[in-house]
């Protein structure tokens, strides 16, 4: 049975006709979004028993999804003819084949174009939806008009009233500052699920979250690596439903080499021992084992929770600032798109390379949480001393200790939704102030 490259495009064409979401055909097949994401985009190419898996759950005989890719553009042009209605729109449906025939650059352009509309169609249609069946949403919403309305109302009473008295004017005062924290807070959870929505219904969007799935999957620690033995990459990521694409393996092997190298020149048992011994003091263990920070934030953040570390976070960057890995510390959680907060000792160690920093910061929020971090910044010369100099910085994260003996740097999340409204670093407006 022939399968042309634009399979997965018909996959998807249908999928969305039925109003199917991208998660649910995935399940109904026995795959993961991620693996059916590079399918519907034709990266992937798909097995005859799994385009009978995916035509079965569509409802569809399997040549729907082998024919060719004119089948496909011809119901798109009669979904668009049919949009408008009418009987010369009736009229010209009974001409798609030589309009397709004649300009087929144009055919395909309206084609997409009306699967487009479609797409926003279903999209308006599914929030309308939520919006009247999802309880939560519709109480969070509530929440958030209660609270602007409250803020409002009281502070019209201020602004048109100049003789109120004082007990009153605290009362009012309380009362603006009570419902500002509410709807921070309510806005905050709102984004935060309107942002996990997004995610059943994409996957995993990037190879770099690929990986981070797959390695969260394990606990960050892949026991195999311990060995001396050179691992097989391959093997190890052969199979692996989270790595999807090619892009992702190439960046999972890239770490199992790294992660082994660190795992050699910083052995599980003595490093461990020393960690009981010395505590998590990234100085004192390179110290210890005469290895660069970077390797011991690395060995850190791998250890298998069995080893006793207290909580670890990590996140690594490049000189522009991009998230390279993250491992996110309990209650912090790192910002999948676009960069973190500008104050983070991260980006700080940028512009200090080789200058190890440790600052306890307070993460903004209805709760602050305080946390001890350390940077640091290495050159990677990837082409010699005659080619260009890469920065990479990394900060470790750990809990906080509970005296307050070093100076607290007061940062947030992004400034998307960080509530400190003065802040001299934020670079956008928060939409939960």
């Amino acid at each position: 049975m022939a399968r042309t490259p634009l399979t997965g495009t018909r996959i998807r064409e249908r999928r969305t006709a039925q109003g199917m979401r991208q998660a649910d055909l995935a399940r109904a097949s026995g795959v993961s979004p991620a693996y059916l994401n590079l399918i519907e985009h034709n990266r992937r190419r798909v097995s005859e028993a799994l385009l009978e898996r995916v035509a079965a759950a569509l409802g569809l005989d399997i040549e729907a999804l082998s024919e060719g890719a004119e089948g496909a553009l011809f119901d798109g042009l009669r979904e668009a003819a049919s949009a408008q209605g009418g009987v010369a729109a009736a009229a010209e449906a009974e001409r798609i084949e030589e309009f397709v025939g004649r300009f087929p650059g144009w055919a395909a352009l309206l084609a997409e174009r009306q699967a487009r509309v479609a797409a926003l169609e279903r999209t308006v249609e599914g929030f309308s939806d939520r919006m009247a069946q999802d309880p939560f949403l519709a109480t969070t919403l509530h929440e958030v008009l209660s609270a602007v309305t409250s803020l409002r109302s009281t502070a019209a009473i201020l602004v048109e009233n100049d003789q109120i008295d004082p007990v009153w004017r605290a009362r009012f005062h309380r009362t603006i500052h009570e419902e500002s924290l509410r709807l921070s807070d309510t806005a905050e959870a709102l984004v935060g699920y309107l942002d996990t929505l997004d995610e059943a219904e994409s996957g995993l969007s990037s190879p770099q979250e690929e990986v981070e799935a797959w390695l969260a999957k394990h606990g960050f620690h892949l026991a195999v690596l311990e060995n001396a033995r050179a691992p097989d990459p391959e093997a190890m990521i052969a199979g692996v439903p989270e790595l999807a694409s090619s892009a992702a393996r190439t960046l999972a092997a890239e770490h199992i080499a790294r992660a082994h190298a660190d795992a050699q020149a910083l052995p599980l048992g003595p490093f461990v021992h020393a960690l009981a011994e010395d505590g998590p003091d990234p100085a004192r263990l390179a110290a210890r084992f005469g290895a660069p920070l970077p390797r011991v934030f690395r060995r850190l953040a791998s250890l298998p929770a069995a080893a006793g570390q207290p909580p670890i976070g990590l996140v690594i960057c490049d000189g522009s600032g991009s998230f390279t890995f993250r491992r996110p510390m309990p209650g912090f959680s790192v910002p999948r798109f676009g960069a973190g907060c500008p104050l983070w000792p991260l980006y700080e160690a940028l512009s200090r390379p080789m200058q190890p920093i440790r600052a306890v910061i307070e993460v903004a929020g209805r709760v602050p949480q305080r946390y001890l971090s350390y940077a640091v910044c290495q050159p990677v010369l990837p082409g010699g001393f005659d080619g260009p100099q890469v920065l990479e910085a990394l900060m470790l994260m750990l809990p906080a200790p509970p005296e307050r003996s070093l100076p607290e740097r007061a940062v947030g999340v992004s400034c998307r939704i960080c509530p400190r409204i003065a802040c001299p670093a934020r670079r956008e407006p928060s939409i939960v102030t």
